[in-house]
């Protein structure tokens, strides 16, 4: 990609120089951590995973968005792990065969739990929402997307407004994502979870 920190392709590194960046940002921001990458894959050391969170820690004037895949590792080293109020936890969540991941995110110590269904590819029709504080919804962009129905996206819609969690359409995805928007209903869901951020932790 002809970037440093991916010379090594997509092999699991650590990178402690990043770390320092937060610490120079003078204004709020919203931070997606390793955007391209899983915080909590079992070749990341524990003792890095807690060197992130002292930062997310360290500046509470950010909100720090972290998502995994790794709902059960999450929930294994959780305890460990200060979970200050800025740090909104998610997991992705594609299809039913992987709702489980849900269930490990509901016992962590996060104090704002999120759903990513993106890719969504499949519907998701019980979906549990309880201790759900905000779902994100998604299709598949690229060259060959697998097609997401509307009426999956409908559903996940009604499910959160009846269990009043937030909802966020973010995309129908496709090989012109940009064409297809984000529109639902005839309008855009933007969402948000209802949660204001102190700066005492």
């Amino acid at each position: 990609m002809g970037v440093e920190k991916y010379k090594d392709n997509f092999k699991v590194r650590t990178h402690e120089s990043a770390l320092k960046i937060s610490y120079t940002w003078k204004k709020s921001k919203v931070v997606f951590v390793n955007s391209m990458s899983d915080l909590f894959h079992e070749e990341i050391p524990l003792e890095f995973i807690k060197k992130v969170f002292k930062v997310m820690n360290d500046n509470p004037q950010h909100v720090f968005q972290v998502l995994t895949k790794r709902a059960k590792r999450l929930l294994e080293v959780h305890e460990e792990l200060k979970w200050s109020h800025n740090i909104w936890m998610g997991v992705s969540v594609e299809e039913e065969k992987v709702e489980n991941r849900i269930d490990y995110l509901r016992k962590t110590n996060a104090r704002v739990k999120f759903l990513s269904l993106e890719p969504l590819i499949g519907p998701l029709p019980n979906l549990k929402l309880g201790k759900i504080d905000w779902v994100i919804v998604g299709g598949e962009s690229g060259h060959s997307p697998r097609p997401m129905d509307a009426d999956w996206v409908i559903d996940i819609q009604e499910q959160c407004e009846k269990s009043d969690v937030a909802f966020f359409f973010k995309q129908w995805g496709g090989k012109n994502k940009k064409k297809n928007g984000r529109e639902l209903n005839g309008r855009t869901y933007d969402e948000m979870p209802e949660i204001v951020l102190q700066h005492n932790v």
